[in-house]
């Protein structure tokens, strides 16, 4: 009784060879391209860290919208808030007042 190898011939077994190596340097670059490619799981993980930190800048600039919108909508509607900022900002008194300054 021959064995399988000694049964087939030689351009098969070459053939065989051929095709092993060949899906091996398939695998090979595959693996490649899965590490350290374009679209690597490295690259994905940049990716998701940027992620986050666009999603904490927006969540950032969202609250301080908010914050603006309110205080539009608070100008809006009273004077005291208009007197408060005038005071705050601008540094004004009203008429009759004594502005006193305190320097430590």
């Amino acid at each position: 009784m021959q064995s399988l190898c000694e049964s087939t011939s030689y351009p098969a077994m070459m053939l065989q060879k051929i095709l092993l190596l060949s899906l091996m340097l398939l695998l090979a670059h595959l693996q490649y391209q899965l590490w350290f490619g374009q679209g690597s799981y490295q690259s994905l993980q940049l990716m998701q860290q940027q992620l986050a930190q666009q999603q904490t800048i927006t969540q950032q600039l969202q609250q301080r919208n908010q914050a603006l919108i309110a205080e539009v909508k608070d100008l809006k509607q009273g004077l005291t808030v208009v007197e408060e900022y005038a005071r705050m900002e601008l540094g004004l008194i009203k008429q009759g007042e004594v502005f006193y300054q305190i320097v430590e």
